[in-house]
């Protein structure tokens, strides 16, 4: 994991001094460690957990500077980018959202602690939680959790005017991202641009959303309701 995680970071530019990095690596071997009795990832290689989970997770660094920002981590799961992302910038605001509560408290309790991490938790929909935490965040980023339509209509409505939603998408990236234009458009956000990537033998983008209006009070929608219909 060191070595893959390392020549990773080296590939992306990244330059992390190594008490930041050692942490970075503690993490990802609690996460595989606890996967052996939780579902947490399908990855159990050391080195592709550095490739697919670590350094996936560090090239919003090179997408936005975050030093000081707000960040909602929507679909976090075991961690992933929001964690990474904190260890590499402390001064990050790091907020986890998942729906999923045997993770959060896993997170919250056993995980971060010893790393030294702080951040919030969140247990639960974010669709339940929008209204309460409604564009209150610098930047909101998401990976692997709904084509991107739906994602907007998850994700948009807790980003402030101003902010950034960066959706992390893979080979299908072009696809959703002219899918959801329409969706884009209505919940006050711009496309701006997308960066990509080479993780792992594969390319992966970001897609940078801005956030230039505000969202309509009646998104989000229910998780079916959006399901049944996308926004187009």
């Amino acid at each position: 994991m060191k070595e893959a995680l390392l020549a990773g970071l080296q590939r992306l530019e990244i330059d992390l001094p190594q008490e930041r990095t050692e942490t970075i690596l503690r993490f990802g071997a609690a996460v595989l460690e606890k996967n052996q009795v939780m579902n947490l990832t399908a990855i159990t290689d050391p080195a592709q957990a550095a490739e697919l989970h670590l350094l996936d997770s560090l090239t919003l660094l090179r997408v936005l500077p975050l030093a000081g920002k707000s960040l909602l981590d929507v679909g976090t799961g075991a961690g992933f980018p929001g964690v990474p992302l904190k260890i590499a910038e402390p001064t990050l605001r790091l907020t986890l959202l998942d729906s999923l509560q045997k993770r959060m408290r896993w997170l919250e309790t056993e995980a971060l602690p010893p790393l030294g991490v702080e951040a919030r938790f969140l247990a639960g929909r974010a669709e339940d939680f929008a209204r309460a935490h409604r564009e209150k965040f610098d930047v909101v980023a998401s990976r692997a959790v709904a084509r991107l339509d739906l994602l907007c209509e998850l994700c948009l409505p807790f980003v402030h005017r101003g902010g950034y939603f960066l959706a992390m998408k893979g080979a299908l990236a072009k696809e959703e991202l002219h899918e959801a234009a329409g969706a884009i458009r209505l919940l006050g956000g711009s496309y701006e641009r997308s960066e990509e990537f080479e993780i792992g033998g594969a390319v992966h983008s970001v897609i940078v959303i801005h956030k230039t209006g505000r969202t309509p009070e009646q998104y989000p929608r229910s998780w079916a309701r959006m399901k049944q219909k996308p926004l187009r």
